[in-house]
């Protein structure tokens, strides 16, 4: 769809669920398919960070799929497979598995995860182009309101 020939008036009709959802679809498809580029998933560079005491993770402590799992709840996809993402960061040596079967970050996997982070600004400025700050923080806040008036909450 495009707002080229769209008066602001229609614009101002169009529905919110449908149009927050085709986003949300087209920026986890765009970001994936950047990251597959640089050789990992999103799953992946996920289990990094949930895993490393130098992001997500508060203590750099192991854990087990089902605990990665709810730490990921609110934003891991139905179709992603935790276990299968961890075997393929395990048969790269960026991840290792104990005994009572939690994952646990490696020096490599810190490094690859590093790594990672640094492409997330220029993945984060190509869908950011033509985009004003101002303009950006207006529709957040526009998304804000949309979750408050429905009863929703912000994680």
């Amino acid at each position: 769809m495009t707002t080229e020939h769209t008066s602001d008036a229609e614009l101002a009709g169009q529905p919110a669920a449908y149009l927050t959802g085709v986003a949300n679809e087209s920026l986890i498809s765009f970001t994936r398919a950047r990251q597959a580029e640089l050789g990992f998933t999103q799953p992946q560079y996920w289990l990094l960070r949930n895993l490393s005491k130098n992001d997500i993770s508060p203590d750099g402590h192991g854990m087990t799929v089902p605990e990665l799992q709810q730490a990921m709840s609110s934003y891991i996809r139905p179709g992603d497979d935790l276990a299968a993402e961890a075997e393929v960061l395990l048969a790269r040596g960026r991840l290792t598995r104990d005994a009572d079967g939690r994952w646990w970050i490696t020096e490599a996997g810190e490094a690859a995860r590093v790594d990672l982070k640094q492409h997330a600004p220029a993945i984060r400025a190509r869908i950011h182009e033509g985009i004003d700050d101002a303009d950006y923080v207006t529709a957040v806040k526009v998304l804000h309101r949309l979750i408050h008036n429905t009863g929703g909450t912000l994680v």
